[in-house]
């Protein structure tokens, strides 16, 4: 049976450094299961809050609870649309070729886990000098997130050119995966004839015995004896907070209801302004990670939108959602997608997106419910996460994956 796993993703973090935490907590479950797993990513990304030393290094082996990260030195940028961000993933990609000499054993399955899909050649040209099995894990589809979401024209030549690593990362891989549920549409509707499996994201409970308490500086800023509309995250665009914010105008005169938003992003300002004459919404900056469930408590509900884009159409899977579930809180789920977990496990209301009269109706319809009902609602939330979506059952269905695949 194979035992050794490379995982390459540029972006990948940990909390030793930060955003975002899919593959460590991976590997740390493809450990415990006698997997020795290395992660391969770039040395910046704008996700991370700290950056490894690289003390002049083009690699660096760095061990973090047990996972052995392969860092990359990579060119820094300064926003997420930086035009150097686009120059670092084909540095990120050129760099990867020599990376044999840094890995202790060699790999018997590849991950390669997009967002750009450059990083798919020297995956492959790595798979096939290792004789390793090459798994191509879509997390957001690209390039079509940059013309959905991004505003760029599908006939851009840099859109095209992204779109034929595509279609070589879906040909050639041996196994797709991806945590879009219904990502094999998009598969077929680019003319290819293959089926993706799916692992969505999920919770890591050994993260979940370390919740840490609010400061008390913290805490403070919720608002007393109300009920609390709540969402932590990113305040972008694609989550649609504008929304919630039309909501709360809308409930204005309802006194005893408080909607308290939770982080930062590129849409806070207008976010803060669009709400500067509500006095019952509140604005919280960014808390640790550890920190999340603890603010969770205070919240009566939880909400989370996206914006309407036919890019959903093929699943969704933002990690405050298990969050939300795990914490055993209503939801308030404002996404058009085909994978409506919240309905399928009855642990609150959905409603139409970028329909802020529906999200406002729905929160009343939380704030008249009966408590006992609210919270049988979380209830169903949490029993159904536990079940479906700890990073040990996805670590063990990835390994079935592996397994299959490679004896069939």
């Amino acid at each position: 049976m194979s035992k050794n796993i490379l995982i390459i993703n540029e972006y990948a973090g940990s909390p030793r450094y930060g955003m975002t935490f899919r593959h460590y907590y991976l590997a740390r479950e493809f450990i415990n299961k006698g997997y020795k797993t290395t992660i391969v990513t770039g040395s910046y990304s704008h996700f991370l809050k700290k950056f490894p030393n690289m003390q002049n290094s083009l690699y660096k082996n760095e061990i973090i609870d047990g996972v052995n990260y392969l860092w990359i030195k990579v060119m820094k940028y300064s926003k997420s649309f930086d035009k150097k961000r686009a120059l670092k993933w084909f540095e990120f990609t050129y760099k990867l070729f020599f990376i044999t000499k840094y890995l202790d054993e060699k790999p018997d399955i590849i991950i390669c886990s997009s967002s750009a899909p450059f990083a798919i050649i020297p995956a492959y040209y790595l798979s096939k000098k290792f004789n390793a099995k090459l798994v191509f894990e879509v997390r957001d589809i690209w390039p079509m997130t940059l013309v959905e979401i991004g505003g760029f024209s599908k006939n851009n030549l840099f859109i095209k050119f992204m779109g034929l690593f595509e279609k070589f990362a879906l040909k050639k891989s041996d196994i797709l995966v991806s945590n879009l549920q219904n990502y094999t549409k998009h598969i077929k509707e680019l003319g290819i004839n293959r089926e993706a499996h799916w692992v969505s994201n999920g919770i890591y409970l050994q993260e979940m015995k370390n919740i840490k308490e609010l400061d008390i500086s913290i805490a403070d800023l919720i608002p007393k004896n109300k009920f609390i509309i709540g969402y932590t995250g990113k305040l972008g665009v694609s989550n649609a907070i504008t929304y919630l914010i039309e909501a709360a105008e809308i409930l204005a005169k309802q006194s005893d209801i408080c909607f308290v938003i939770v982080g930062d992003g590129q849409e806070k300002e207008n976010l803060i302004k669009k709400a500067q004459t509500l006095s019952n919404v509140v604005f919280i900056n960014p808390i640790e990670k550890s920190e999340i469930h603890s603010m969770l408590k205070l919240f009566d509900v939880c909400y989370i939108g996206l914006q309407k884009e036919k890019l959903f159409k093929y699943g969704v899977s933002p990690n405050k959602l298990y969050d939300y579930m795990y914490s055993a809180k209503p939801i308030l789920h404002s996404i058009d997608t085909s994978n409506d977990i919240v309905k399928l496990s009855n642990c609150g209301i959905s409603v139409e997106a970028e329909n802020s009269k529906e999200i406002a109706k729905s929160i009343l319809d939380f704030y008249n419910m009966d408590e006992i009902q609210r919270n049988n609602l979380g209830k169903n939330g949490k029993s159904y996460v536990l079940e479906y979506f700890t990073y040990d059952k996805l670590a063990e269905k990835f390994i079935k994956i592996f397994n299959c695949e490679i004896y069939r």
